[in-house]
């Protein structure tokens, strides 16, 4: 039973800055990636930051220099810093995690419901 449920999200100005968060729960025995996706309506999901179990992170070019992820593993959490903030950012947020649930399971990948950022001009 993992489940995935991020927060932080809202209605902010152009920008303005906002700051998701992602709490892994249930049954974890280990998380290999984390990220960040982000959909609009009409349009796919698409991946806006990752990050690797040793820190290694990546970014879509769109949020380069503006958004930073970041992860705490003892507490099983991803965070996104989104700074700079501007309307083509307004999506539905997801955050997503490859995580092993016991031992003896294998590594899945699992999504949380999604957090609405909406970027006012």
């Amino acid at each position: 039973q993992v489940q995935l449920v991020e927060s932080g999200g809202g209605l902010v100005q152009a920008g303005g800055s906002l700051r998701l968060s992602c709490a892994a729960s249930g049954s974890i025995f280990s998380i290999n990636g984390m990220g960040w996706y982000r959909q609009a309506p009409g349009k796919q999901r698409d991946l806006v930051a990752g990050i690797t179990s040793g820190g290694t992170t990546n970014y879509a070019d769109s949020v380069k220099g503006r958004f930073t992820i970041s992860r705490d593993n003892a507490k099983n959490m991803v965070y996104l810093q989104m700074n700079s903030l501007k309307p083509e950012d307004t999506a539905v947020y997801y955050c997503n995690a490859d995580i092993r649930p016991t031992r003896y399971h294998p590594t899945l990948q699992y999504w949380g419901q999604g957090t609405q950022v909406t970027v006012s001009s």
